[in-house]
């Protein structure tokens, strides 16, 4: 049976715990958490709105950030893009400006490169959390990976992703997204 560290303060703590770098690779075009269905619908609808749900990461990023810390991201996206993924792309021009760095990956160049199918985090290259999901796409935590291969393998993943991927506010351009 596989052990997960379940969403909630526990699975906060890792964001806290690394030394240097927080790497996450998101491989899903949809994520369903309860906690930015307002915001997503609110974005949808073309309304305005402060993202409340964001304000705690935020807050951790410039501190992070502040301490040397780093925080990046890779989103393997499928074009077009679906609602979800618009959504992400907007809110990433405000954790981007917090201090994580999140870019952009279509999925057919994920593929080529032979990225997985999963997600994953991977803390000061060394600590490999997959993230497990359910079928409707809600996070039921985190598998810690300790075998060096899996580890050696998944820095490489975050290595070719990396490479291949694009800025957010270059993707934003390039997909004609405007101010999002």
């Amino acid at each position: 049976m596989i052990q997960l560290i379940p969403p909630g303060p526990e699975f906060r703590r890792l964001f806290h715990s690394f030394e240097h770098t927080a790497f996450r690779l998101e491989a899903r075009d949809t994520y369903d958490a309860t906690y930015e269905q307002e915001s997503l619908q609110r974005f949808l609808a073309g309304e305005p709105d402060d993202l409340p749900w964001m304000r705690s990461w935020l807050d951790m990023l410039h501190e992070a950030t502040a301490a040397g810390r780093r925080f990046a991201r890779v989103r393997v996206v499928s074009l077009p893009l679906t609602d979800y993924s618009r959504f992400g792309v907007y809110c990433a021009q405000f954790t981007n400006g917090a201090g994580e760095d999140i870019r952009y990956l279509p999925r057919d160049q994920a593929e080529a490169a032979g990225l997985p199918h999963h997600d994953y985090w991977l803390f000061d290259s060394s600590k490999l959390v997959r993230m497990h999901f359910d079928e409707a796409d809600c996070f039921l935590g985190g598998q810690v990976i300790e075998d060096p291969a899996e580890i050696v393998r998944h820095n490489l993943w975050r290595d070719a992703a990396w490479h291949h991927a694009v800025r957010r506010d270059d993707f934003a351009t390039q997909q004609y997204l405007g101010r999002v």
